[in-house]
């Protein structure tokens, strides 16, 4: 392990120009340029708004912004993006850069590495945007916005650690690329982001405890919506939880980075 994490090292520059290059390329021939990249989530957040904000604004207590739901709603997406493209860009990562893996030699951990770097650039992009439609709407934000960083860097391990997983086992199984994206959808609708937890009866809240992506949605909003610290006691057994994918994870790839190539 400690192998791999040294590659990584030695070959950071080669990452970091990657990303760079990655980024230029895909709006290369765009006016609007990374525009983009914080346009489709913000498309999204105001159609569900329009729709949706008249029906669940009153149930959002301890709001006191006519613009509640969206707000609460931008906090919500703005985790649930990462975590969706980290996991949905892992999915085909292998498959889509095997030639490139079958023709050179380089540290094979150098590739989900781009792929996190890219997605944060584009969350940290999206976060901006966000606190400045904070202001337009009269929003606050306090001191509690930097939990944001060790939220961040769990919500990364998790989606790291599951896309990890599900990309070394899409090179060998087809089939699990044609299913996850369906999951991801039904998991984003069992996910309090569109809509509060408080219109759950609470017969069924109790299952809320067997999503691992809710704790962390919840805690975004409470340092983006409430403006106070998150719950520990959620997040320290999500990030346990993170941890141990994420070194699984770097196990499995480490054990299959030879087979992979072979399989492709």
């Amino acid at each position: 392990m400690s192998n791999m994490f040294s590659s990584l090292w030695q070959y950071r520059h080669f990452v970091i120009s990657s990303i760079r290059n990655e980024l230029i390329s895909r709006f290369a021939r765009s006016k609007l340029g990374g525009l983009w990249m914080i346009i489709s989530p913000l498309a999204q957040v105001a159609i569900y708004a329009l729709i949706l904000s008249n029906v669940l604004a009153a149930k959002l207590p301890g709001i006191d912004n006519q613009y509640a739901y969206a707000i609460y709603l931008m906090s919500g997406l703005l985790a649930w993006t990462m975590f969706c493209e980290i996991i949905s860009r892992c999915l085909n990562l292998f498959i889509e850069q095997g030639n490139l893996m079958k023709k050179m030699s380089f540290p094979r951990i150098t590739l989900p590495s781009i792929v996190v770097g890219s997605c944060l650039v584009n969350n940290v992009l999206l976060l901006v945007a966000m606190l400045g439609i904070f202001v337009l709407l009269g929003h606050d934000f306090s001191i509690a916005i930097l939990w944001l960083f060790p939220l961040t860097l769990t919500l990364v391990a998790l989606a790291l650690g599951i896309g990890l997983i599900l990309g070394v086992m899409n090179v060998f199984l087809r089939d699990i690329g044609q299913g996850v994206p369906i999951i991801l959808q039904v998991w984003f609708w069992f996910t309090p982001i569109v809509y509060p937890e408080s219109i759950i009866p609470e017969s069924y809240r109790h299952l809320l405890g067997l999503n691992p992506l809710y704790p962390l949605t919840s805690a975004y909003h409470q340092v983006l919506v409430y403006n106070v610290a998150p719950s520990l006691d959620g997040i320290a057994s999500i990030a346990a939880i993170a941890l141990a994918l994420l070194v699984l994870s770097l196990f499995m790839f480490r054990r299959a980075s030879a087979e992979m190539v072979d399989a492709l």
